[in-house]
């Protein structure tokens, strides 16, 4: 565990402990006789702890865990479900031949810039309360269908003019959630 987290969880226990006492759970008055801790010291603590342990998570690179390419049934297009959590995948030199990513409390990063996409392929995006990033070659030209309440999908890939250039086709459900396509 980190530094952060454990200054971030101490806070939190101190902001606790001092509510606990205010409503008579626990009885500790030596230790809070300042007047300006009655509201403001719990508030504060309790703020500023789960600030630490969010910033924590956000800034630590190695929060996305790396994971194998998953092969469907079909023995080519990936299925990927996240729950809870964020796994990243990233192509290097393999083919790509499409992909169903499921999103729920959840995030998903996939690399393609360096897949071989030589036809057009399809991606199917299911989010709820989730996001997915994708980033997408340069060579490709990207179209997206979504369907979103709350939530959104963002596409800033380039678009390519070259006759006969693959298409990735981005079909997005999103319920609170959203989508991010770049090159």
């Amino acid at each position: 565990m980190k530094t952060r987290t454990i200054i971030g969880i101490l806070l939190i226990v101190a902001g606790a402990w001092k509510l606990a006492n205010m409503w008579g759970i626990i009885e500790n008055d030596w230790l809070w006789r300042q007047p300006w801790t009655m509201y403001i010291a719990p508030v504060a603590l309790i703020y500023i702890g789960a600030l630490v342990i969010i910033n924590s998570y956000r800034r630590d690179p190695d929060q996305w865990l790396q994971r194998p390419l998953p092969i469907g049934e079909d023995g080519k297009r990936i299925c990927c479900s996240v729950n809870y959590g964020g796994d990243e995948y990233v192509y290097h030199g393999e083919t790509f031949h499409g992909a169903r990513l499921d999103a729920f409390c959840g995030g998903i990063r996939m690399d393609l810039r360096e897949a071989v996409i030589t036809e057009d392929e399809e991606i199917d995006i299911h989010t709820f309360c989730g996001g997915i990033e994708l980033f997408v070659p340069t060579h490709v030209n990207v179209v997206v269908k979504s369907c979103s309440f709350i939530g959104g999908i963002g596409n800033h890939a380039t678009h390519t003019a070259a006759p006969k250039t693959p298409t990735l086709h981005i079909v997005a459900s999103n319920f609170f959630g959203g989508v991010d396509v770049k090159n």
